[in-house]
């Protein structure tokens, strides 16, 4: 399924021509001229067909109506007691509001999540997971705050009380592998959503994390459940894909994802990618303290948007909006 064809991306006006090199993912910084085909073969932007033309470099729609022709920044809210970096910080829902409000100043996005992900992670119900998220949303709508919010759910029924709380699209990590009734959901509310490639479930995950090809296989499984949503009755321009760094993955998983995240332009839609404090960087940058990942993870972040990723799904908001604002002026296109 996958096709293979990897864009080599570049940043900057440095050798930049319009009339050979194309954006990628309709980025206003980040471009290709040659491709890998996969095959040990290098194609030039003129090789490609229309339709490819397309999906590798088109404009993409905007979300939540922010445009995506530069990265977005997605903060995290995490209202659950055992999130692996921030566990237990915002239960109360005037601590939560208040972080939100903070947030919200260099934050696009806030994406609202009632229960933990990560690796060896319980389930949580689907009323606790209500009674976690839907007061804090309510409560950021009540104090003015009017940043899209995500909810970060497995659920349908979490995320429909989130959406009539107030919330503007859907971050599902399952893909609508948990409960297919959440791709009906997004379809019936028009709700952007974004499919997340993982495996089994956060209790088991780390021990599933096997691969023959890594990047092919994540491909091929985001292309299959952006099938399955668009058969649900969701539009293709409300759709976004997450190739799910540290989420059934080894450390060289998670790198060769990111050294070819480029690929997955191939897929036409919007790419987020969410890297912030994992363990991975931890692994390399030798920080065992999740809160001491914060120079990996703006690293992480700066590669991913000069590949052209259109949502950046982080912790520290200010601090990667602030890289990100210095990086693009470094590269002559800042915002």
């Amino acid at each position: 399924m996958s096709t293979g064809l990897h864009p080599l991306a570049r940043v900057g006006r440095d050798g930049f021509d319009p009339g050979r090199c194309l954006p990628l993912g309709g980025s206003a910084h980040a471009w290709f001229e040659a491709l890998h085909d996969g095959k040990g073969a290098v194609l030039v932007s003129a090789d490609l067909d229309p339709a490819m033309r397309a999906r590798l470099s088109g404009p993409r729609p905007d979300i939540c109506g922010l445009s995506l022709d530069r990265p977005r920044v997605m903060g995290i809210l995490n209202i659950t007691p055992d999130s692996f970096s921030d566990g237990g910080d915002l239960l109360a829902v005037k601590d939560a509001v208040a972080r939100a409000k903070i947030m919200s100043q260099s934050a696009d996005i806030l994406d609202i999540g009632g229960e933990s992900t990560r690796p060896g992670a319980d389930e949580v119900t689907i009323a606790e997971e209500i009674g976690r998220v839907v007061p804090v949303i309510e409560g950021i709508r009540a104090a003015g705050i009017v940043t899209p919010i995500s909810i970060d759910t497995r659920k349908a029924p979490v995320a429909a009380a989130a959406l009539d709380a107030g919330a503007d699209m859907i971050n599902d990590v399952a893909a609508g592998r948990f409960d297919p009734e959440i791709l009906c959901l997004a379809a019936e509310r028009a709700a952007p959503i974004c499919l997340m490639h993982s495996i089994a479930d956060p209790k088991t995950m780390q021990s599933r994390a096997q691969y023959g090809d890594v990047v092919t296989e994540v491909f091929d499984h985001l292309a299959e459940r952006m099938a399955a949503a668009q058969a649900a009755g969701i539009a293709p321009a409300r759709i976004i894909a997450d190739p799910g760094i540290g989420f059934g993955k080894t450390l060289q998983h998670n790198l060769s994802l990111l050294r070819e995240l480029s690929r997955y332009h191939g897929l036409g839609v919007p790419l987020l990618v969410g890297a912030s404090r994992k363990r991975f960087i931890g692994e390399i940058g030798e920080a065992e303290v999740a809160r001491d990942r914060l120079g990996g993870s703006v690293a992480v972040a700066l590669h991913a948007a000069d590949r052209g990723a259109h949502i950046l799904r982080v912790h520290d908001t200010y601090e990667t909006r602030q890289a990100l604002r210095l990086h693009l002026a470094l590269h002559e296109r800042g915002e």
